[in-house]
């Protein structure tokens, strides 16, 4: 994020008027594009049932995902403290999509994120919903970075549906997420995936289901981006896995 950038988010005028900018932004994308969704059974089911799942998209898909979701079911997303979630939580809010505001990185329990999944996992029980960009809010892009969102799913035995959007006409901005930034009079998918289910099978090791999430939501994403005549964005690097100690 540019020295400026920083600077205009620390005032709330202006951080509110980003925010209504981005919401009206989104409308007009939205209006003015031809939308196909495919897999809408998936949420349909569970919306229909008023069963509760976690909504999972990669961070840089984040800007049309609010026109993926039925607005009528209240859902919370998870929203990291930095200043630029600030924003984000700000406009989502015209869509009626509320946030918790914590963290999912690695060090989320001194920024909250302990405090947060709690938060989660009792919406989840309650039979709400809630959202996770499992590689926010700072990478690495397109890989689940924490365990937040699986620990979440496993505590209220929730299932986990990802979704994405990819756009025939876009601007791939050069930030660690790749962030989508779709142009108006476009053409557009919304794809679903199958329910995952990471609660069942408790020998599951927490690193596998991750890359089980991962590889799920990354395959989706390349099929969205190939019906909409796209290049697929490529995922950024594995991270190393630290070497086992024999002591």
């Amino acid at each position: 994020m540019s020295g400026l950038v920083k600077r205009l988010l620390r005032s709330k005028g202006a951080v509110r008027f980003a925010a209504d900018t981005i919401a009206l932004y989104i409308r007009f994308v939205h209006a003015t594009s031809r939308w196909e969704v495919h897999g809408q059974q998936y949420p349909d089911s569970f919306w229909n049932a008023g069963k509760p799942f976690i909504l999972c998209f990669w961070h840089g898909r984040l800007l049309m995902i609010p026109k993926a979701w039925n607005l009528s079911r209240p859902i919370k997303m998870l929203i990291s403290q930095h200043r630029d979630g600030e924003l984000i939580a700000r406009a989502m809010d015209p869509f009626g999509i509320g946030t918790v505001r914590g963290s999912g990185s690695k060090k989320g329990k001194e920024k909250g994120g302990s405090a947060a999944l709690r938060v989660i996992v009792k919406i989840l029980k309650d039979n709400g919903y809630a959202g996770f960009t499992p590689d926010g809010p700072r990478g690495p892009r397109m890989r689940v970075a924490s365990p937040g969102v699986i620990a979440a799913a496993r505590l209220a035995k929730t299932p986990i549906l990802p979704v994405t959007y990819a756009v025939a006409r876009r601007k791939v901005i050069g930030s660690w997420d790749r962030f989508i930034l779709p142009w108006p009079f476009n053409r557009g998918v919304f794809l679903w995936g199958e329910p995952i289910d990471v609660h069942s099978n408790a020998d599951e090791p927490i690193e596998a289901a991750m890359l089980r999430l991962e590889a799920a939501m990354n395959e989706l994403c390349d099929r969205a981006d190939r019906l909409c005549g796209q290049e697929p964005i490529e995922p950024a690097a594995a991270q190393p896995q630290p070497a086992e100690s024999n002591v």
